[in-house]
């Protein structure tokens, strides 16, 4: 934002007040630049079908055993062995291929 902030302050800006500008937008961008650099170095990106074991998830059709449950905006085939009816909450306690094995939340 503050590279944005620069470029406009060097076309905006009479003469010298432009180069001034500039080179304290360029200066406060390069530290947001390091900031933001160090916040996320380091840290391991949280992807992949293991990242869906532990969520709470609403089934969509019945699990009789099978059926079908909402997971963050998606509709996954699921599998659970007690039953659960549409509406109830499940947890992911495993995933199987594209399946997802799941059990009834405690109340």
């Amino acid at each position: 934002m503050f590279l944005l902030v620069a470029i406009a302050l060097l076309l905006a800006l009479p003469s010298p007040w432009n180069w001034v500008g500039f080179g304290i937008c360029f200066f406060l961008f390069l530290g947001e630049a390091a900031f933001w650099n160090s916040k996320v170095r380091g840290r391991k990106a949280r992807v992949g079908a293991q990242t869906l074991v532990g969520q709470r998830a609403t089934v969509v059709s019945a699990c009789h055993p099978d059926g079908q449950v909402r997971l963050q905006g998606e509709i996954w085939h699921a599998r659970c062995a007690e039953g659960a009816n549409t509406g109830e909450t499940v947890i992911v306690t495993a995933r199987d291929r594209l399946t997802l094995v799941v059990e009834r939340a405690a109340r």
